[in-house]
């Protein structure tokens, strides 16, 4: 038994593509995304930071980089299904966090699995960094799904996407770093050149100023 097993299942997360089953003009995969998130989270701990919080980056860092390893198990499900039900999301996570487990009992030496059972663990939890993990999540969402608006993809569940994903980061809008995606980066999100601009433009604006947002 050694670490082996883990560092070559690294791999298998190039091959899972996230949104399967839907047309898109580019593909990300698992791995993909979670270098993203560690990179989003990098810079909404900063913004954090700056705002007088102190963050655990530590935390933070294996929190984002560790958010999706558990796919590798059973691949990267349509988020339509995966929250068709609360009792079908509590279900899916059971089984993740049983074959996890199970992968570090029988895989990982036993001195390091206290380290990684936590790190293969639920991250999205009420510590800031679970908080900053939930919001670059759906940032790495946002502009998957913006990327294929922007590319003309005629697959209506792209802009579905975009709206779920905008929705739950307003939901954490008490975050400084949230208030600030909103403020600065979203804005140049929307001035990039594309054909659906002024439809996206609008819908963005009716998110923002629906009943509830503001608060």
């Amino acid at each position: 038994m050694g670490m082996h097993q883990y560092l070559q299942s690294l791999s298998n997360l190039e091959t899972i593509q996230r949104a399967p089953g839907f047309f898109k003009y580019q593909n990300h995969s698992v791995a993909a995304h979670s270098f993203k998130v560690a990179e989003t989270a990098q810079f909404l701990g900063d913004v954090e930071e700056n705002a007088g919080q102190t963050v655990n980056w530590r935390a933070l860092y294996e929190k984002a980089l560790n958010h999706d390893y558990n796919e590798r198990f059973i691949g990267d499900i349509k988020t339509p299904v995966k929250y068709a039900t609360p009792t079908l999301r509590s279900m899916l996570a059971d089984v993740e966090h049983k074959l996890s487990q199970n992968f570090v009992d029988n895989e990982i030496p036993a001195e390091f699995r206290a380290a990684y059972s936590s790190r293969l663990s639920e991250g999205k939890d009420d510590t800031l960094e679970g908080r900053i993990l939930s919001v670059a999540d759906k940032i790495d969402l946002l502009y998957e799904s913006f990327g294929e608006i922007q590319k003309g993809n005629p697959e209506p569940v792209f802009t579905d996407i975009y709206q779920e994903s905008l929705k739950t980061i307003l939901s954490f809008q008490q975050l400084a770093s949230v208030q600030y995606f909103l403020k600065a980066v979203l804005p140049e999100m929307l001035a990039e050149p594309f054909t659906n601009q002024d439809q996206l433009r609008t819908l963005t604006h009716q998110i923002l100023a629906a009943p509830g947002q503001s608060d």
